[in-house]
């Protein structure tokens, strides 16, 4: 059996992929690297093993949920949108 994979979207599309868009995967790529680098640090240090991986993994849900959540509320632009309208000045002021 094979698979058909699509891969040119069109130009100009942002990337997606399983409904994650544009720089969400990016912060799901970090926080995952993050996790891994977090479950060494815990292993070196000396945490038994089964909590290592309960905590790193009990994480990794909330990374998943909270980064899914954060592209499906505020879609491809909606995020930086949002963070520069606090730049935005309130009142002008004219002499």
């Amino acid at each position: 059996m094979s698979s058909v994979y699509n891969i040119n979207k069109g130009i100009n599309q942002s990337i997606e992929f399983k409904g994650l868009k544009a720089q969400y995967i990016w912060w799901l790529g970090g926080g995952i690297l993050s996790l891994l680098f977090l479950f060494a640090l815990l292993y070196i240090i000396g945490v038994n093993m089964l909590i290592c991986v309960l905590f790193v993994f009990g994480l990794g849900i909330l990374l998943f949920f909270y980064v899914y959540n954060l592209s499906k509320r505020f879609g491809e632009h909606g995020l930086m949108k949002k963070r520069a309208s606090k730049y935005i000045p309130k009142i002008i002021k004219y002499k």
